[in-house]
């Protein structure tokens, strides 16, 4: 078995177009890819049984433009894939992890996590804007296991495959922010946030039926163009053994339960697509230390700027200043993610949270892709590297 990230879709051009009318239908600075997108991207939330129909409604774009703008779209690589979105953090154990790796390993390190193991999901080396505590752990990825087997064990794994001084796991303590939306963020003046503070989402192990596991690893498939069609969900219903009336409402009843995200088109804005116009060009994660008691009030102000793709509440601990909310800020320069940045925290202060501690952490090379939660893969894959299944189980 192959365990890769090569996606496929890329270079697929739909029927009926010119190599001129392709380029054209993929582009960012067309207008109805811009109003299509900018509902796709993240406004979809929880299940919909007619997600195209819905991106029309909102976007004022016919349905069958739709279909055929996100098929060119999704195989020239400006859309790097679409599916439907699951809340993770409540189905498997995972955490964000930050490796300590020489510099002179960073780039093997980068290509085992990205291309080798399908359980890391987005994988980052970064530079700090400036030096500070824990600025030295340069490689920043996402690391979820199937339920039963140890996300410490698997770290330990990859530290010694990629031959890591020292890592550090930061599970998710607290959820405020989980979306993607570059597009519509882009215009987004520094300080733009919401009437309210955001609310954390508290992860919860759930536990599910063996029905309701099967319609899930039914949605989390990625769509290849040709899958994208007005009645996306019917050949998934029937791949799982149910009616097309089933299949939605057990994915219901799993998004009421809050396990589904979103449906979700997610642009590439981590390398060059060859399109006209880029998504993002700068990516930073930011965070903070505020103080031990205050992070569900501090997360819920910083959560409420419109302009983070994720925020969350996580312990980093002393090695690190001890920061403790950390987000996402893409934008087109990097003066105006720098700008987001100051106006958060001013913010902060007008709020009376003292910051003791902040850092801004740069993009220097990504690769992002969901990770694999699946048990029958992590078997697979543990026989692929030679180690029994049961060696990574937790342990009793």
């Amino acid at each position: 078995m192959i365990f890769g990230c090569a996606n496929p879709t890329i270079g697929y051009v739909p029927s009926g177009f010119s190599s001129q009318e392709h380029h054209y239908a993929a582009s960012l600075s067309d207008p109805d890819n811009i109003r299509i997108l900018s509902v796709s991207e993240d406004t979809l939330v929880g299940f919909h049984r007619d997600p195209i129909g819905e991106i029309a409604d909102r976007s004022g774009v016919p349905p069958d433009t739709v279909i055929e703008r996100l098929r060119a779209l999704l195989g020239a690589g400006v859309i790097r894939r679409v599916r439907q979105t699951l809340l993770t953090h409540n189905l498997a154990e995972g955490a964000l992890v930050a490796w300590r790796i020489p510099e002179e390993s960073l780039d093997t390190a980068f290509g085992m996590m990205s291309e080798e193991d399908p359980f890391t999901g987005h994988v980052v080396i970064r530079r700090a804007e400036m030096p500070g505590p824990g600025t030295d752990y340069r490689l920043w990825t996402t690391v979820k296991v199937p339920r039963g087997y140890s996300p410490e064990k698997h770290c330990d794994f990859l530290s010694a495959r990629t031959r890591a001084e020292s890592y550090r796991m930061m599970p998710a303590l607290g959820v405020f922010v989980l979306g993607v939306g570059h597009i519509r963020r882009q215009a987004l003046p520094p300080g733009t946030r919401t009437d309210k503070p955001a609310r954390a989402m508290r992860p919860e192990q759930a536990e599910l039926s063996h029905l309701e596991w099967n319609v899930l690893f039914a949605l989390k498939r990625e769509f290849a163009p040709k899958e994208i069609v007005r009645d996306i969900w019917a050949p998934r219903a029937s791949a799982a053994g149910l009616s097309r009336d089933e299949f939605c409402s057990v994915a219901e009843s799993l998004a009421g339960r809050k396990l589904l995200g979103r449906f979700s088109t997610f642009l590439e804005h981590s390398k060059p697509t060859g399109g006209d116009v880029q998504a993002n060009r700068h990516s930073a994660l930011v965070q903070w230390a505020v103080p031990q008691g205050q992070e569900l009030a501090a997360g819920g102000e910083i959560g409420r700027h419109n302009v983070l793709t994720h925020c969350y509440w996580r312990e980093a601990g002393p090695e690190f200043g001890n920061l403790n909310i950390m987000g996402v800020i893409h934008g087109l320069e990097k003066t105006k993610v720098l700008a987001h940045k100051a106006a958060i925290d001013d913010h902060l202060r007008e709020c009376g949270f003292p910051i003791s501690y902040s850092a801004v952490l740069w993009s220097v090379r990504a690769e992002i892709k969901p990770s694999e939660i699946e048990p029958a893969a992590y078997e697979a894959w543990c026989r692929n590297v030679n180690v029994e299944p049961s060696a990574m189980a937790v342990s009793d």
